[in-house]
């Protein structure tokens, strides 16, 4: 049952990072910077038939908006959301990835026998889909710290990134994305 309800997050998920274009080709930094939302504010977005109170929609919102974008909010709709089920996976560089994440530990942690669910999405305040999408943590560090020469390189599913500094630095951008994250999928999304 829990493998029905995960499909089409999975398989959304996957769409989704196989269609980035910055698989294929990294922006500079330059181009990166201008797409990137701002490092600060982030809004929740409640999803269709989450099934929630008034009450427990402002609770998750208030909280959810104090949370690194990109994330999601998975609980276990027979337990309600203040048991350790509820699961929120943030800072990664998509809801995708997020959603996934927060499934995977809120089924790990229910004790109800019906499987958990995402009922929302955390995401930059003004969010809009754009060419380059990077976590929080990584858009901060793209902002503040990533000089030309450089790469930045990014683990769509685990929310990982590396920022490494002069000349041909994708390829050990993605070695140590791979390094901090043990994820397979580590790409180099800006590259100057």
């Amino acid at each position: 049952m829990t493998r029905f309800a995960m499909a089409p997050i999975l398989t959304a998920a996957i769409l989704f990072v196989a269609a980035m274009p910055l698989a294929a080709e990294p922006l500079s930094g330059k181009a990166a910077r201008k797409l990137l939302f701002a490092p600060d504010k982030a809004e929740v977005e409640m999803l269709p038939g989450h099934g929630l109170s008034d009450a427990e929609v402002k609770v998750l919102a208030m909280v959810g908006g104090d949370q690194p974008y990109y994330g999601a909010i998975a609980i276990s709709p027979a337990e309600g959301i203040m048991v350790e089920a509820t699961v929120a996976a943030v800072n990664h560089h998509s809801t995708e990835a997020a959603a996934v994440a927060a499934l995977k530990g809120c089924d790990e942690k229910r004790k109800a026998e019906e499987p958990c669910k995402v009922v929302a999405l955390i995401r930059p305040e003004g969010w809009e889909p754009r060419a380059i999408m990077l976590s929080r943590d990584a858009t901060a560090a793209l902002r503040k710290d990533y000089k030309a020469p450089g790469a930045v390189a990014i683990s769509p599913s685990t929310g990982m990134f590396a920022l490494v500094a002069g000349d041909g630095a994708a390829e050990p951008a993605v070695a140590e994305c791979a390094k901090s994250s043990d994820a397979a999928d580590c790409i180099a999304v800006v590259s100057d």
